[in-house]
């Protein structure tokens, strides 16, 4: 909430700001809401708050004039600012770890294969509905939307963001699912699910 607050204090674009926050400010009362009947993983936890982070970054100077994204754009000669392209990335490496820990719990998916693919799927899926609202703001507000699209000129903008969400959500997988394993493990055994069994002797008066 601190960050969020010294994000919001002249930041470059008022309307930038708002619209690059907007998902930290959807987040915050969900993960407030759930956090006793449908704790996260530490793991998650801490991914949600380095991708909020990034975001309020990208709220604060706008993406294309972040500091670090000119450090970056010098070290490696790049043509242009990168910092939305780490946005996107993040885009697609927490989501893809919030998917597989929903499937997972709720037991809506068997097969580790199966698992890896929808949770990648859900990533396509989200990063393919940011770029529609990008293209929505930019309908509406006109050229105020320009510092919040980021696109620096690039006609292949929209398409490279889907692809740094897609390569976040399969890096994600590969490098971080067997340490989600474990905590969600640990969590079930703090937190076990409530289960048929359970609602049966509930129903029937028993302690369960």
């Amino acid at each position: 909430m601190l960050l969020l607050v010294l994000s919001g204090i002249h930041p470059f674009d008022r309307t930038t700001w708002v619209l690059e926050i907007f998902p930290v400010l959807i987040a915050l009362p969900v993960l407030w809401a759930t956090h006793r009947r449908f704790p996260l993983t530490s793991l998650l936890y801490s991914l949600i708050f380095v991708h909020a982070l990034v975001l309020m970054v990208g709220g604060k100077y706008s993406y294309a004039r972040v500091p670090l994204g000119f450090e970056i754009e010098g070290l490696l000669h790049l043509g242009r600012n990168p910092y939305d392209k780490i946005g996107h990335f993040f885009q697609g490496f927490v989501p893809a770890l919030i998917a597989r820990e929903i499937l997972i719990r709720g037991e809506f998916v068997r097969g580790r294969k199966m698992l890896a693919f929808l949770s990648v799927c859900v990533v396509l899926a989200i990063s393919a509905s940011y770029e529609l609202i990008e293209w929505a703001s930019a309908v509406a507000l006109g050229q105020g939307a320009d510092e919040f699209l980021g696109t620096q000129g690039d006609s292949w903008d929209t398409q490279s963001d889907m692809l740094f969400a897609l390569i976040g959500g399969i890096m994600a997988m590969l490098f971080l699912s067997r340490i989600h394993d474990r905590q969600i493990r640990r969590l079930r055994i703090v937190t076990p699910p409530a289960g048929p069994a359970v609602h049966r002797s509930r129903a029937a008066g028993s302690e369960p």
